[in-house]
C-alpha cells in the first residue's frame, strides 16, 4: 500500500517544527553574539526566545522519539515476563503515557486561558505570555498519538529516520 505525499510529510510535522525552532533559535542566537561582539550590548529578548525554544524542542523531540519507539524506559521487570505478558504491559505503560500527556495537554491549555486573560507580557519582547505557550499542547498531543503509533507499529517495522 503506497501512501501519499500528505502523510509522508505528515510523519515528519515534528522534525519540521523542530528544524524551524532550531534554525530561529541559532539565528537568534547568532545575531546576538555578533551585535554583543560589535556594539558591547545584547537584544534584551534574546534569553526568552531561546528558553522557549529549548522548551518547545524538547517537547517535539519527544514526540519522534515516542514515534521511534527510542524513549528511555526501565525494562528490569518487564524483560522477565513471557512475551505475551511483555506485550501487556507495554500496553499498559502506553495507556498511562496517554493519560499523564492528555493531562498536560489540558493543564497547558489551562494555562494559555489564564495567561490571557491576566495579560501577562514577556519581560524582553513585551508581547503577551501565551505567545509562547501556544505549542505546548499541540506538543503533548503529538506525543500521546506518536506513542500509540509507536505501541502499534511492530519493532521491526520501527523507522530509523
Amino acid at each position: 500500500m503506497t501512501r501519499s505525499p500528505l502523510f509522508k510529510h505528515l510523519d515528519r510535522l515534528e522534525e519540521y517544527i523542530c528544524s524551524a525552532i532550531f534554525l530561529v533559535m541559532t539565528l537568534v542566537g547568532f545575531a546576538n553574539v555578533l551585535v554583543r561582539y560589535l556594539t558591547n550590548f545584547s537584544f534584551a529578548a534574546t534569553q526568552e526566545i531561546l528558553l522557549n525554544g529549548f522548551l518547545l524542542l524538547t517537547v517535539f523531540g519527544a514526540a519522534i522519539a515516542a514515534r521511534r519507539s527510542q524513549h528511555l524506559a526501565v525494562t528490569l521487570f518487564s524483560d522477565l515476563l513471557p512475551a505475551q505478558a511483555r506485550r501487556v504491559m507495554e500496553w499498559v505503560a502506553t495507556v498511562l503515557g496517554v493519560i499523564l500527556l492528555l493531562l498536560s495537554a489540558y493543564y497547558c491549555i489551562e494555562m494559555i486561558g489564564n495567561q490571557r486573560a491576566s495579560g501577562i507580557t514577556s519581560p524582553g519582547l513585551q508581547v503577551p505570555s501565551w505567545y509562547y505557550s501556544l505549542g505546548l499542547p499541540l506538543g503533548f498531543l503529538m506525543i500521546a498519538l506518536r506513542l500509540v503509533q509507536g505501541t502499534l507499529t511492530p519493532r521491526n517495522e520501527v523507522p530509523d529516520v
